[in-house]
């Protein structure tokens, strides 16, 4: 019986590490599909425009919320979120036009750390030494990434710092309210705000759109909408301390596409300094999961 139960929750384990490898290869093709726009359309339209057919592709999913009534505290936390989320796609969007495939990646990983941080002073959760140790050592990763110093920091690290930290916010946000509705809920509202804050960016920003960059935008909406449902079957299935160290895949495929199609430079310390990071990222992981603080899975299924 004890091996019928082991043998199940390895075939979970792989399905879970499945859904994940397949989750990292689509969240490249979103950042690549960005990239190869080269900030043809600007950063607001496109983040307006990925959102809004985003939200087209939930339709399915919005009408079962028909009588989804959040009272006015709540409303006000999906408010926030839609407007906190606004400018870190915004941000993200100008970064990816402008930075190697592969370092933007790298830096994105600093947001796992910084919500496990922030969770600390904002929701009250206990500040363990590992999740300030990870923080310092993911500190000296995005130094080894940005060389500041031997190198000129320029505006799209800048931007990409920033938009890690917004996302920050956007994620903790959704730690409160993940205690009061479900996921599909939580998704939803952050499509429609996200998509109704972009609207004064964009109409302000709007240039004449090709075809190819609306089917490019098309796609890259359609692909980041996949893998969420990648993830959530993901973290469904197995622990987050299974899944998670597969997200340095992110950094493999980053790094081949950016030097296989976009001819970027290989870039040693990027590698490094992302590595670092997801070693800091599964470190915590492994750390919560054993010390049994907090449902990782639930969280993050709510969250993305």
């Amino acid at each position: 019986m004890i091996n019928k139960i082991k043998d199940f929750d390895l075939n979970q384990s792989l399905v879970g590490i499945l859904w994940m490898v397949i989750t990292t290869i689509l969240f490249v093709g979103v950042t690549a599909t960005v990239r190869y726009l080269e900030g043809e359309v600007p950063a607001p339209q496109a983040a307006f425009l990925r959102y809004a057919i985003g939200t087209i592709l939930l339709i399915p999913s919005l009408i079962s919320l028909t009588k989804f009534r959040p009272h006015r505290p709540l409303m006000k936390k999906f408010i926030l979120r839609g407007f906190v989320h606004s400018i870190g796609v915004t941000l993200w969007f100008y970064a990816m036009s402008v930075m190697p495939v592969a370092e933007v990646t790298a830096i994105g990983f600093l947001t796992y750390i910084f919500v496990s941080f922030g969770a600390c002073f904002f929701l009250k959760e206990t500040l363990h030494k590992h999740r300030l140790l990870a923080i310092i050592i993911s500190f000296i990763g995005a130094l080894i990434i940005l060389r500041p110093g031997f190198k000129v920091i320029e505006s799209g690290q800048i931007s990409m710092l920033l938009a890690t930290v917004v996302f920050t916010v956007s994620y903790l946000i959704a730690k409160v309210v993940s205690k009061e509705r479900t996921s599909s809920e939580i998704v939803a509202m952050l499509s429609i705000f996200t998509t109704i804050f972009l609207i004064p960016s964009a109409i302000y920003s709007w240039e004449p759109l090709s075809i190819e960059a609306l089917l490019i935008l098309t796609v890259t909406a359609i692909i980041a909408t996949i893998g969420h449902i990648t993830m959530t079957k993901a973290i469904k299935v197995a622990p987050m301390v299974v899944t998670q160290p597969i997200l340095f895949l992110q950094l493999v495929w980053a790094s081949m596409v950016g030097l296989f199609i976009f001819n970027e430079k290989f870039d040693p310390f990027v590698i490094l300094g992302g590595t670092i990071i997801m070693m800091c990222i599964c470190y915590v992981s492994y750390k919560e999961h054993k010390l049994d603080k907090i449902n990782s899975n639930e969280i993050l299924q709510k969250i993305i």
